[in-house]
């Protein structure tokens, strides 16, 4: 049974639910094809990472009307304090420089997740097929058919935009054998919320240590959430100590800035490489998030990349539609790429660069590195722009990123 639709998003994950509401109410048939089932918490996206939402995430969502309903569960970052460890380097980030009331937000992914199962189960001509795999996927000059395999039955859509979000191993772009510049840096990022002796005060930590970096992001309930970038030969050690051993390991590579850690919670772990499709377009196909680039954590701009992508991909089609255009011709979806050129290139590069400089042990690296902190500190210009781009605000803004709808 071939069923029709304008847009087919493969994967129902932060990224693809974020496009699939943008897009709903607006005269379009949109599917949605997710390998998870929905509402049942194992939905990789959906877990309980710590997620830092610059703030122009926060607009985007905003424009799609779900901020309200997450704000209550916002940590705030009013500002954010980066160091190098044992070494004289520090600069300060304020959101009062900035003339906001804070630099970003901090939510759990799952709490996130909850949001956008809530909202996606009503949205107006919107289906959704799940949990289902996609088996294959053929582009013609005016469709694109997707068979997918749900409750043990082949179904066909037909669309005219396919739309991966399925992550960074993207069957899609695998199908279309896109290649990717890929580089693993040999490090994993272990994940676990922590209770300090102190109250989180709006102050979020990148800790550059000898290892790897160490953020730690302010939660709600007096917790942080942690970010622990390791050498891989050492995460089998961290993940098997004990409760007060791992505490005892993150107070040594931390300090004592937030008094003694007193809890910690589940810890996971995940392999880091960076990632970057040579190709984010084809006839009738566009990628979106990890699909397209993933990146170090470094600075936290993974998710925020991925709903910058959104955020203009859902004003191409939709501008392309009102004017009467075909949403998935090469040409339309030429200027989304040709949009988020720029942005994604300028955050691949810098959070490369970064990993890179702050794990040399070159000594005239590590002085040159802490000088060039310092210096962040007192230039206000080049910290401005700096801190314009990791919250989101630098370039030409699509709608959602002015925190407005598209129509």
């Amino acid at each position: 049974m071939n069923q029709d639709y304008d847009v087919i998003i493969i994967g129902g994950g932060m990224v693809g639910a974020s496009l699939a509401r943008s897009l709903a109410g607006r005269g379009l048939k949109i599917a949605v094809v997710e390998a998870w089932p929905l509402r049942s918490g194992r939905q990789p996206s959906y877990d309980d990472r710590a997620i830092a939402l610059a703030y122009g995430s926060r607009l985007i969502l905003q424009g799609m009307g779900i901020w309200s309903s997450l704000e209550a569960d916002a940590e705030p970052i009013r500002r954010i304090h980066v160091s190098d460890r044992g070494h004289f380097g520090f600069t300060r980030l304020e959101a009062s420089e900035q003339g906001v009331d804070a630099l970003g937000y901090v939510v759990t992914a799952q709490r996130l997740g909850e949001i956008f199962m809530q909202d996606l189960e009503g949205l107006t001509g919107a289906a959704f097929f799940c949990p289902a795999s996609l088996q294959s996927f053929e582009v013609t000059e005016d469709a694109v058919s997707v068979l997918i395999i749900m409750d043990g039955e082949k179904q066909v859509l037909r669309g005219r935009l396919l739309v991966a979000a399925d992550g960074n191993r993207s069957l899609v772009r695998e199908g279309l054998g896109i290649e990717v510049r890929e580089w693993d840096y040999g490090q994993t990022a272990v994940i676990s919320n922590l209770t300090p002796e102190a109250e989180p005060d709006g102050t979020a930590f990148e800790r550059f240590t000898d290892t790897g970096p160490m953020a730690l992001l302010p939660l709600s309930g007096g917790r942080y959430g942690l970010v622990w970038t390791l050498a891989e030969a050492e995460v089998d050690g961290v993940m098997a100590l004990d409760e007060r051993g791992f505490l005892r390991r993150v107070q040594e590579r931390f300090g004592y800035r937030l008094g003694r850690f007193e809890k910690a919670g589940r810890r996971s772990s995940y392999p880091l490489k960076l990632l970057h499709a040579r190709e984010h377009v084809r006839p009738r196909v566009a990628l979106i998030g990890n699909a397209a680039h993933a990146v170090h954590p470094i600075t936290g701009q993974g998710f925020n990349l991925g709903i910058r992508d959104v955020a203009v991909l859902a004003e191409v089609i939709s501008d392309a539609c009102k004017a009467g255009d075909d949403p998935g011709s090469l040409r339309v979806l030429q200027g989304y790429a040709d949009w988020r050129k720029r942005d994604q290139q300028t955050v691949v590069m810098l959070t490369d660069g970064l990993v890179r400089l702050f794990t040399n042990p070159l000594l005239p690296l590590r002085l040159g590195r802490n000088l060039g902190l310092l210096a962040l500190d007192l230039l206000p210009g080049a910290k401005r722009q700096l801190t314009r781009q990791f919250m989101g605000l630098s370039g030409r803004l699509p709608r959602l990123s002015r925190g407005l709808p598209l129509d």
